[in-house]
């Protein structure tokens, strides 16, 4: 798969990625830093990479229709902490990985994996 990292997830998630066997890009990368969520979003439309966020504006589906993307994965650990962060994916990396994020938001909390 091809994944777009917004620049609120941690730097290690692009090895990790990279390390499965995808190709990963982050926004600070392609000097996306601080642009708006419909700039980034659209940049993850048009490469057809899957978007990679903890912004939850990105979960409005008038906005952002799920079926116009690659795939929308929205995070949503319990705290903020980069640490708890970071470890919060990665417990759930290899499930995002096993699914198909074509056409789909899924929204990654403490719960599971919710699939809209």
């Amino acid at each position: 798969m091809r994944f777009k990292l917004d620049e609120n997830l941690p730097a290690e998630l692009l090895g990790d990625l990279r390390m499965a066997g995808h190709e990963a890009q982050t926004a600070p990368e392609e000097g996306l830093t601080g642009v708006p969520d419909p700039v980034l979003a659209q940049r993850a439309r048009r490469e057809r990479r899957v978007l990679l966020t903890m912004d939850k504006g990105i979960a409005d589906t008038r906005a952002f229709p799920p079926e116009q993307y690659a795939g929308i994965i929205l995070f949503r650990p319990p705290s903020s902490g980069r640490g708890v962060v970071l470890a919060f994916i990665r417990r759930h990396l290899s499930s995002i990985l096993s699914t198909d994020p074509t056409g789909r938001l899924l929204v990654v909390s403490e719960r599971g994996i919710r699939i809209r």
